[in-house]
């Protein structure tokens, strides 16, 4: 496996989200606005991220 990261960051909130796109940032492991998490950098993430692409913000880390 690889060990690249992935830097997320929430910067749209989650309020009046559908229910899938408040599941797919919550199972990245973001709770609120502005945190930031590093999440590794695998198929999963990588489809999580974009389906709620539109709330956040990436970088590579």
């Amino acid at each position: 496996m690889s060990d690249n990261k992935i830097k997320v960051t929430l910067v749209r909130s989650i309020n009046g989200r559908l229910k899938k796109h408040k599941a797919c940032v919550a199972g990245l492991g973001l709770r609120r606005m502005h945190q930031c998490i590093d999440v590794n950098d695998t198929p999963e993430n990588r489809g999580m991220i974009k389906k709620v692409s539109y709330m956040l913000k990436v970088e590579e880390a």
